[in-house]
């Protein structure tokens, strides 16, 4: 459960690879980041428990939906309009890596319900699935600077992974 989880991470991280073409230290924090959200989002939905359950059925993909849309919007915005010289670089604020990893985690809520019958099961787990997420995370990140090295528009190739991974939440929050 704990690598199905921690794909969409991997991906969002390797998009920060992907513009990033180096190993920057934040990717750390990201990662870190990243994992913390996956333990965390468990245990509110295990505690909210049924009731919070129809709202995140109901609204979960539509915001992850809009969360990342805006972000890979942004950044396919700013390849399309920066001059050919400037420096490509990851977004490496506060803000940027809090709402990705609100994004790629929200789903992740729908997984504390499944520990509802088996409480003694629930803080094993969501260390498993926060250690995984921020490793997964971590060596997304690391694949995409080698794959950003490439001379290919890598902010709007991001761009449009981070979009079309809105939309693979969107869809999958209605077939689910």
């Amino acid at each position: 459960m704990g690598v199905g989880l921690a794909m969409d991470c991997c991906a969002v991280s390797a998009v920060q690879g992907l513009n990033q073409a180096k190993w920057h230290p934040r990717a750390l924090l990201m990662a870190l980041i990243f994992g913390l959200f996956h333990m965390g989002m468990p245990l509110i939905g295990y505690y909210a428990g049924s009731l919070f359950m129809t709202f995140m059925q109901t609204y979960a993909p539509w915001i992850a939906l809009v969360l990342l849309g805006f972000v890979g919007g942004k950044m396919i915005w700013e390849s399309l309009h920066s001059h050919p010289d400037e420096e490509k670089t990851a977004d490496w604020n506060i803000i940027s890596i809090l709402l990705l990893a609100v994004a790629t985690s929200i789903d992740v809520l729908a997984a504390g319900l499944l520990f509802v019958p088996y409480p003694d099961r629930l803080y094993p787990s969501i260390l498993t699935i926060g250690c995984i997420t921020a490793l997964f995370s971590l060596g997304g990140y690391l694949a995409g600077v080698f794959i950003g090295r490439l001379k290919v528009n890598m902010e709007l190739v991001g761009g449009l992974v981070l979009i079309a991974l809105g939309i693979k939440i969107w869809v999958e929050g209605f077939l689910l």
